[in-house]
């Protein structure tokens, strides 16, 4: 789409804070209103409105696409939203762990361990873990907190948990970045340890190169969105 305003603004309007190309409100896909809940929030979405050229690249605008989806799908439907990124905690990464070789065993334990033993303490949970990919059933009681836990989470952090879940295959680090137990760079490590640890090990080809950096600059996109509410 080529860029058809000359200024962006955040306004405050009827208790919440809009967004305004000259002096036009900016609607979400689903055609609602784009009301952000901080000034914050609004200054950093239409600072990208005002970052792009002559055409308008979505890709460019991250903080924008975890807004609109707060607004057009979590607000839309709550409940099954949050039971997407629930799902995590049944298969949660940081359970299931390598036999092999001694250098990966001692890296998960390493980055891993202090991320379930928070959990442990802060849920007041408990965790089955295994060796290889073979699915563990967590108990019913731990997975109940670690959904209230998620429930708990307005829209807008529940809309940026989706890609964190996604890219780290972890409720757990979700949650530990959520609450500013560990930093993105931290969540970024235990969330792609395997694969880090491959390239340590045996490199990697270009492609895979980029995937890993696409997947890292979204990671830090839903992370740094986080600190906006």
């Amino acid at each position: 789409m080529k860029r058809f305003y000359q200024e962006a603004k955040a306004v405050l309007k009827d208790g919440g804070w809009h967004i305004e190309l000259d002096g036009r409100p900016v609607r979400t896909p689903q055609r609602a209103a784009l009301v952000l809940p901080t000034e914050t929030m609004a200054r950093a979405i239409a600072e990208e409105w005002d970052r792009q050229d002559e055409m308008i690249d979505p890709a460019g605008m991250p903080f924008t696409g975890i807004a609109n989806a707060a607004i057009d799908h979590v607000a839309a439907d709550r409940a099954g939203f949050a039971a997407g990124i629930a799902a995590f905690g049944e298969n949660d990464l940081l359970c299931y762990r390598a036999s092999t070789p001694d250098k990966l065993v001692a890296r998960q334990c390493k980055v891993w361990d202090p991320l379930l033993d928070w959990a442990r303490k802060r849920f007041d949970v408990a965790f089955e873990l295994t060796d290889g990919i073979m699915h563990v059933t967590q108990p019913e009681p731990t997975l109940g907190a670690l959904r209230a836990a998620l429930d708990a989470q307005d829209d807008f952090a529940l809309a940026a948990a989706q890609p964190i879940t996604t890219i780290t295959g972890s409720l757990i680090i979700t949650l530990a970045l959520i609450e500013r137990e560990i930093d993105v760079d931290m969540a970024w490590e235990a969330g792609q340890l395997d694969d880090l640890y491959a390239q340590d090990t045996w490199g990697i080809d270009d492609e895979a190169q980029q995937d890993l950096s696409r997947r890292r600059r979204q990671l830090g996109d839903a992370a740094a969105f986080l600190e906006l509410r």
